[in-house]
């Protein structure tokens, strides 16, 4: 099963939030009981949300320990985050169904630069949140591994607020290769976003490890910070 077209998707969210980034009507129905479990069997403490302006779009770059990462970060905010997958994920019928009506964009090797990079950037135009996982993989403990370079074809792009966020404890919750999520206390920093010369330098410079390394060290003061609230 290929993963669904842009015009797919885009098909999707008009018929299912309006056009809008704060009215998708399937994830204001799974809100309140992700909300429910996310305080109750896994203890979620957050910190910074007043960091991230609501009154625009804003990509959010995360640190990755687990498969529960997209719903912790979400949860507490006011609006759906549309996240890029990879595209594998939308060969599992269920969580395609999920995927292709939250929002959620698949990424691929061939597609990172093409359709997909396009449609998160209309997104993030419209006023949607998007979240990307730089790492590209899920890592554990305290360390935030180093980030792959695909993110900044996104990131130096767009011209709306980018913000580092931080994740602790959810690797205790669903450590690699477990199917079973554990009770566990899990924090949610979200940084403040970087300055106007910060971006500027994000979007000009041409040395790209350097460029991923000063991101990866933002995340990482925010993954600092979301341990400090365990």
């Amino acid at each position: 099963m290929n993963h669904p077209r842009p015009e797919m998707q885009a098909d999707n969210e008009a018929a299912l939030s309006g056009g809008g980034p704060g009215r998708n009507l399937l994830w204001r129905a799974l809100q309140p009981p992700f909300w429910l479990f996310c305080h109750s069997w896994l203890r979620l403490r957050i910190c910074g949300r007043e960091n991230i302006d609501n009154s625009r779009g804003g990509l959010l770059l995360i640190n990755h320990q687990s498969y529960l990462d997209p719903m912790l970060v979400a949860v507490e905010l006011t609006r759906p985050v549309s996240y890029l997958a990879r595209d594998s994920l939308f060969r599992v019928p269920f969580v395609s169904f999920i995927l292709q009506r939250t929002h959620v964009t698949p990424i691929s090797r061939e597609a990172v630069r093409g359709g997909s990079i396009r449609t998160a950037l209309d997104r993030l135009e419209r006023g949607f949140l998007v979240g990307i996982f730089p790492e590209g993989t899920r890592s554990s403990g305290d360390e935030v591994a180093p980030f792959r370079s695909g993110f900044l074809a996104l990131a130096r792009r767009t011209r709306q607020p980018i913000y580092p966020v931080g994740l602790a404890g959810a690797d205790h919750a669903m450590p690699r290769g477990s199917w079973f999520i554990r009770p566990a206390t899990i924090g949610v920093a979200y940084g403040k976003p970087f300055t106007a010369e910060e971006a500027l330098d994000f979007r000009g410079a041409s040395d790209r490890d350097s460029l991923a390394e000063f991101a990866r060290t933002r995340v990482a003061e925010c993954q600092q910070t979301a341990a400090s609230l365990l």
